[in-house]
């Protein structure tokens, strides 16, 4: 009988298990999910390789995450994620150089565009804004439009357009 007292006042002071956290289903978690999947990447026109990027919805879709690996020089990565409460996206990108680049946007039109304060991206390598308009374009493919502006966003000046295809295996 002292058993049984003793496993049910165990039982009560057990602490309950911590509830699972919110699922990440509000629709604005998909609206960057057209870039997910794996890439091969060009300049906008050429047909010459540049780089594979795989990106992965992670974290039971509450982030995006981007591994970026070119052909020639260095490569990097970056973590996305949504924010319900303000509705906007956030990237983190991390490269090869020291330091980070945050970028803050959402979607527009069925467009994902972020901006950032990015060193020495410029076309000159003067500091600036960088807008990153991510957009579906030939039907599967991806298109990351950048820009960069040295005087707070008065002027762009286009720095990379990049067209992401679905990775050919072989490669």
């Amino acid at each position: 009988m002292i058993g049984i007292v003793a496993a049910l006042l165990l039982a009560q002071a057990a602490p309950a298990a911590p509830p699972p956290p919110p699922a990440c289903t509000d629709p604005g978690f998909s609206a960057f999910d057209f870039w997910v999947g794996e890439w091969d990447v060009y300049q906008d026109g050429e047909d010459a390789l540049v780089a594979h990027s795989r990106i992965e919805k992670l974290y039971a879709g509450c982030a995006i995450r981007e591994n970026w690996m070119p052909l020639k020089g260095p490569g990097g990565g970056s973590l996305c994620d949504f924010e319900p409460t303000t509705g906007r996206w956030h990237q983190t990108w991390i490269g090869s150089a020291p330091g980070r680049v945050e970028f803050d946007g959402g979607s527009t039109d069925g467009k994902m565009v972020l901006t950032g304060w990015w060193p020495h991206s410029g076309p000159k390598g003067e500091d600036g804004l960088t807008r990153m308009t991510y957009s579906r374009v030939e039907g599967t493919a991806v298109r990351q439009f950048g820009e960069s502006s040295s005087d707070h966003g008065l002027t762009w000046q286009t720095t990379f357009d990049l067209i992401y295809r679905p990775h050919q295996t072989g490669d």
